[in-house]
C-alpha cells in the first residue's frame, strides 16, 4: 500500500482567477480533460470534480436555478447546490466530496488539490466482530488526551498532562487523574497528532522520557517535522516513528492504526484512525479539513476538537474596528458557526459515538485575566446537546478526567448505565493551581541572556528566520506583562521587503504592523529558535496593523516555516564580543 500523497489537479493563473464569473465556472485541465466546478462566492472560493456521486455523470447548468448555485447531472437529473456542496435533488442525500481551493497571496493564483488515494481507509477492509464488554475502553485524561485500550494493547493520544502550553497562554482545565503519568509510562504507544505544545507538550515528555524513554511515539510525516525541536528541548526520547499517510500500522492480529492529513495544513496537522476487529474509532483532533473533507462514515466513535478560542485573533489586536464590542459579537459568531459545522460535520458523518475534546484549555495565569474574561468558548455540553437535537440516534459523551466509556456496551444498548463509568465522588475535575513560577523561571532567564547585549542580535535573528522580498514592516516592542513598553527594553523595524532595519518608517507605500511582545517570550523564542505560536496562539502579544490586512505569508513563516536548526548563537556571541559595542544604559535600541 503507497503512502497518501497531496495531489494539485487543477492551477489558474491570476488573470484566470480575476475572469471567475460569481456563481458558478466550468473549467477543464487541459492536460488530462478532466473537468471541474468551481464556485465563486462573496467570501469563498469552493471546487469539486465535475461528476455526480450518483453513477458518474457530468453536471452542466441548471435552468431552473436562478441564483447561479445549482448544476444539474446530465444522467439522471441529480441536483448539487455547489454553494453548499449538498445535493438538493434528491435531498439529504449526498455530500460532493469538496477540493481544496488554495488562493495565493503572493501571486494571486488558484490551485484546486486533492488527496490520492482520496479514501484509504478502504484498502484491505475487514468485517466488524462482536465485542465482549471491555474489550474496548476509552478513558478521558485530560484536554487532547484519550487513552484507548483495545483487546491486550493500550495507546495514549497528545499526552499533556503537566506546564503550559504556547510558552506561558495555556494552561490545564483539567486536573489529569492522580496515576495519568504511570499510565502513560505503561501504554504499548502514543500517537501524537501535531508539534502545538497542547498536543506534543515538552514538559510532559521530559518526565516520560525519565521513567520510559523507549517508548513507541507515532507520528505522521509532515513537511515540518512533529519533533524538530527534540534535540533543542535536550528531552531524550529514542522510539519516534515517523509513518508516511494513509498506510495502515499494524499494532497486533486484531489493532491497527492510520494516520490522516489535514487537507489546509498538511506541511502540519494530523488526524488519526485506529481500527479493532473491525471497529473504527475516528479522532480529528484539530484538524481544519481533515483528510480534504473525506472521511468515514459511520464509525464507532468520533472525538474531535470543540472550543474554539485558539488563537491570538481578536482578543489581542487594537485600534481601527477592534473596540471591545466588536471583539464580543466576533467571537460570539465565531463560536455559533464552529457549533454549527460542527454538529454539521457530525449529523453528515453519522457516528454511532460522539465525544467532543481538545479543548479543555484556560488562560490561568492573573496576567491574562482579560484574556480569559473576553475569549468566551464552547462548552462540549453545549455541542452534544446541539448534536442530540439534530441527531438523536448519535450518542454523545462528555467526558470529564477518568470516566471510561466501553465501546460494547454502548454498541449493544446506548442506554444501559454502565455504558460510562464515571470517576469515584470526591474526584478533582478543575485544577485550581499550575506551578506558574516554575515555568516562567525559565522564560526569564532568557531575558539576561548574553546575547541581548549587543544590538546586532536582531539583525543576526531576521537574517537567520530568512523572511524578505515581502512589502510589509514590522515595529517590535519588547513589554512587561501588562503590554507597557520595556524601560531598557528593544524597540525596533524591521522592512522585509529588502531585510533592513530603518531608524523611522520608509516613505513608500506600505503595510505596516507595530507588534509587542512579553520581553520574556519573545526573548525565549528568539533563543531558542521557536515558532512564533508561542507569541501568537499564547496571547502573549498586542498588534495594530495598517491597513486591517492579514499578512498570510509573514504569519505562516514565522509559525511553520522558520529554520528547522536554532541560530548560531555561539558563533554571533564570538564575533559580537569582538566586534560590537554593547549599550549598557539601555540595553535597547528605541525609536526617536
Amino acid at each position: 500500500m503507497t503512502s497518501q500523497v497531496s495531489k494539485t489537479v487543477l492551477r489558474l493563473e491570476a488573470e484566470d482567477v480575476r475572469a471567475l464569473k460569481d456563481g458558478i465556472n466550468f473549467k477543464k485541465n487541459q492536460e488530462d480533460g478532466k473537468c471541474y466546478i468551481i464556485y465563486k462566492g462573496k467570501d469563498k472560493i469552493r471546487a469539486c470534480v465535475n461528476q455526480c456521486k450518483h453513477q458518474g455523470g457530468l453536471f452542466i447548468k441548471d435552468i431552473e436555478d436562478m441564483d447561479d448555485r445549482t448544476v444539474r447531472c446530465t444522467k439522471h437529473y441529480w441536483k448539487l447546490n455547489v454553494a453548499t456542496m449538498e445535493y438538493i435533488n434528491p435531498p439529504d442525500s449526498f455530500m460532493q466530496d469538496e477540493l481544496e481551493a488554495v488562493l495565493s497571496d503572493t501571486d494571486g493564483s488558484l490551485e484546486l488539490v486533492e488527496l490520492n488515494p482520496p479514501d484509504p481507509w478502504t484498502a484491505d477492509p475487514r468485517e466488524a466482530q462482536e465485542l465482549h464488554a471491555g474489550e474496548i475502553t476509552l478513558t478521558y485524561i485530560t484536554h487532547a488526551c484519550m487513552e484507548l485500550k483495545a483487546g491486550n494493547k493500550r495507546m495514549m493520544f497528545d499526552p499533556w498532562l503537566t506546564g503550559p502550553a504556547f510558552a506561558r497562554g495555556w494552561w490545564l482545565l483539567h486536573e489529569p487523574p492522580s496515576d495519568a503519568m504511570d499510565r502513560l509510562s505503561q501504554v504499548d504507544l502514543i500517537y501524537i497528532s501535531h508539534m502545538h505544545s497542547d498536543h506534543l507538550s515538552y514538559p510532559t515528555l521530559q518526565l516520560l522520557s525519565k521513567k520510559r524513554p523507549d517508548i513507541p511515539i507515532y507520528v505522521g510525516d509532515t513537511s515540518r517535522p512533529v519533533f524538530w525541536y527534540l534535540e533543542k528541548s535536550g528531552v531524550n526520547l529514542t522510539n519516534i516513528n515517523v509513518v508516511p499517510f494513509g498506510v495502515w500500522q499494524k499494532v497486533d492480529e486484531n489493532l491497527r492504526f492510520m494516520i490522516l492529513m489535514d487537507g489546509v495544513h498538511p506541511e502540519m496537522d494530523t488526524c488519526l484512525i485506529v481500527e479493532y476487529k473491525g471497529h473504527m474509532i475516528l479522532n480529528t483532533v484539530d484538524c481544519t479539513r481533515p483528510n480534504n473533507g473525506r472521511l468515514p462514515h459511520g464509525v464507532d466513535v468520533m472525538m474531535s476538537d470543540f472550543a474554539g478560542g485558539a488563537s491570538g485573533f481578536p482578543m489581542t489586536f487594537h485600534g481601527g474596528k477592534y473596540t471591545e464590542s466588536w471583539k464580543a459579537d466576533f467571537i460570539k459568531n465565531e463560536r455559533k458557526k464552529l457549533l454549527n459545522y460542527k454538529t454539521q460535520l457530525v449529523k453528515s458523518l453519522q457516528p454511532k459515538i460522539y465525544v467532543p475534546f481538545a479543548g479543555y484549555f484556560t488562560e490561568a495565569h492573573p496576567s491574562d485575566r482579560y484574556i480569559k474574561e473576553t475569549n468566551s468558548k464552547n462548552s462540549a455540553a453545549d455541542l452534544n446537546e446541539s448534536i442530540r437535537k439534530s441527531c438523536p440516534n448519535i450518542l454523545t459523551w462528555t467526558p470529564v478526567p477518568g470516566s471510561v466509556l466501553d465501546l460494547a456496551l454502548a454498541l449493544n444498548d446506548p442506554s444501559n448505565r454502565r455504558v460510562i463509568t464515571e470517576p469515584p465522588n470526591g474526584t478533582k475535575i478543575f485544577k485550581d493551581s499550575w506551578d506558574f513560577d516554575l515555568y516562567l523561571d525559565e522564560l526569564n532567564a532568557s531575558v539576561s541572556a548574553e546575547i541581548f547585549k549587543y544590538k546586532s542580535w536582531i539583525q543576526y535573528y531576521y537574517n537567520w528566520a530568512g523572511f524578505k522580498d515581502y512589502n510589509l514592516v514590522i515595529r517590535v516592542t519588547e513589554t512587561d506583562d501588562d503590554f507597557n513598553p520595556l524601560k531598557g527594553g528593544y524597540d525596533y523595524l524591521v522592512d522585509f521587503l529588502d531585510l533592513s532595519f530603518p531608524a523611522v518608517r520608509p516613505e513608500r507605500d506600505h503595510a505596516y504592523e507595530e507588534i509587542k511582545n512579553r520581553v520574556n517570550v519573545m526573548r525565549h523564542v528568539v533563543l531558542n529558535g521557536r515558532l512564533w505560536d508561542d507569541l501568537y496562539i499564547g496571547f502573549n502579544n498586542r498588534m495594530s496593523r495598517d491597513p486591517d490586512v492579514y499578512h498570510h505569508k509573514f504569519w505562516n513563516h514565522f509559525q511553520t516555516d522558520l529554520p528547522l536548526s536554532a541560530p548560531d548563537w555561539d558563533g554571533f556571541l564570538q564575533e559580537a564580543r569582538e566586534t560590537d559595542v554593547t549599550d549598557e544604559s539601555s540595553n535597547g535600541c528605541a525609536l526617536s
